[in-house]
Order: C-alpha cells, then structure tokens, then sequence
C-alpha cells in the first residue's frame, strides 16, 4: 500500500513483477497486472504504481501498451551503506 497526497486515497506500490522468459508473451504479466488494477478498482484506490529501470526496454514498451505512462518528473534516491549509518547517527535515538 502507498498513499497519494495528491488524491488523498491509497494506492498500491509494486515492488516486483518477474516473470520467465519461457511464459513471457503468453499473457501472464498482463493478467498478474490486471488482477492488481482489479484490486485497485474493487477497494477505490486510485494508482498503481512500480518502478523499471530504464535500459529495460522490453519491460517499457510491455508497460506502455497497457496504458502505464512514466513518471519521469521524479528522481529516485536512495541511501545505503555508510551513507545510511552516518544519517542514522544524527538522531537522538
């Protein structure tokens, strides 16, 4: 679950979607995606949401012929390793 402070209702967050080469094309992604949007639909969220990396450009053009459209106004960040810990080390824990 996430929630938009733009629509003020939750949605979901997608963290994975993988499916094997040998059952790609056969309909099985977009039914998995399907099922999720149904979920959407059925509780009154308003998104769904996922991330791909964007050298995958099989995965892009699947997205796209479903409807998806990229966000690419965002930047994702992210914080590991020593950056995380010395973060971590600036609260009052």
């Amino acid at each position: 679950m996430n929630f938009s402070t733009w629509d003020g209702v939750n949605g979901v967050y997608l963290e994975d979607l993988f499916v094997q080469p040998a059952y790609r094309g056969s309909g099985l992604g977009t039914a998995l995606l399907a099922a999720l949007a149904a979920e959407c639909v059925d509780n009154g969220y308003t998104r769904l949401s996922w991330w791909v990396l964007n050298w995958n450009t099989p995965s892009i053009g699947f997205y796209e012929s479903l409807g998806a459209v990229a966000q690419d106004e965002w930047t994702t960040f992210r914080l590991t390793g020593e950056a995380l810990t010395s973060l971590a080390a600036r609260t009052d824990r």
